[in-house]
């Protein structure tokens, strides 16, 4: 009588089978680390191997090999992640440097800015000083010369009995000069003073300049301490060539004041 084998669950697993399966569950164990504890001991309590448990050993091997290959991959990820650190942190330190080398810049432009607008500025200051200065000074109707008759000198050549101002000695066409800033008044004929010009200053006083053989200045115009006006001659009632030089409270004949006080009153040494 024949035998037969028994079938269902009662049948045992195929070599295929049982490998496969293994292998799978040391693919399992090897991701948890428990393969390489607990098949080594087991291995060497046996003291011998079985066809079938080839597959767990290359199963063990494959897991290690897996185990290298993920440890591998994280070191080289770990590494490029180290380097992107620092590579990021040098381009943060590079760019903090030129954010501060810019703002060192910007700051010494400005600072410079700063000084060039001062010294302008202070250039600027002087210049007006020195102009207001200029304006304000007073200087000699005639350069280098001297007063050849002095204020109220008596002589019957004036009508008045005295001489109203001063001469200063003169050749005819010597440069006459405005004594201080003012505005023209009267440039033209003036009876016995000749060609004669009145400039009202600008303290509010007046000055006179006669006898002139030119005049070069007209009515409204304004001058400034030093100015060439006219030139010096012998026109209206003279002996000979020089200037006649008045001060006067007013535009007019008869308010004169002594000419060598206000010119020394001014600065004007004579």
């Amino acid at each position: 009588m024949a035998f037969t084998r028994a079938t269902g669950k009662h049948r045992r697993v195929s070599r295929t089978a049982r490998t496969t399966r293994k292998i799978a569950g040391m693919a399992t164990l090897a991701a948890t680390g428990v393969v390489a504890s607990v098949a080594s001991p087991a291995l060497a309590a046996t003291g011998e191997m079985h066809a079938e448990d080839t597959g767990l050993q290359q199963a063990v091997v494959m897991g290690d090999e897996l185990a290298s290959r993920v440890e591998a991959q994280a070191d080289a990820q770990q590494t490029a992640a180290e380097a992107a650190a620092v590579q990021a942190k040098a381009e943060a330190a590079a760019k903090k440097a030129a954010d501060e080398a810019q703002r060192l810049a910007e700051a010494a432009k400005k600072k410079a800015e700063a000084q060039a607008k001062a010294e302008r500025e202070a250039k600027e200051r002087a210049a007006r000083e020195a102009e207001r200065k200029r304006l304000n000074a007073f200087v000699a109707p005639i350069a280098g010369s001297y007063i050849s008759t002095g204020y109220k000198a008596s002589s019957s050549l004036w009508s008045s009995g005295s001489h109203t101002g001063i001469d200063f000695h003169a050749a005819t066409g010597t440069s006459v000069h405005a004594v201080g800033s003012g505005t023209v008044v009267e440039a033209g004929w003036g009876g016995s003073y000749g060609n004669n010009i009145v400039i009202k200053m600008h303290d509010g006083t007046y000055t006179q300049y006669g006898h002139l053989s030119s005049i070069g200045v007209s009515v409204g115009q304004t001058v400034t301490p030093g100015q060439q006006i006219g030139l010096s001659g012998a026109t209206g009632n003279v002996t000979g060539p020089h200037l006649h030089f008045e001060a006067r409270t007013g535009p007019d004949y008869g308010s004169d004041i002594d000419p060598i006080a206000y010119l020394r009153s001014h600065g004007v040494g004579v």
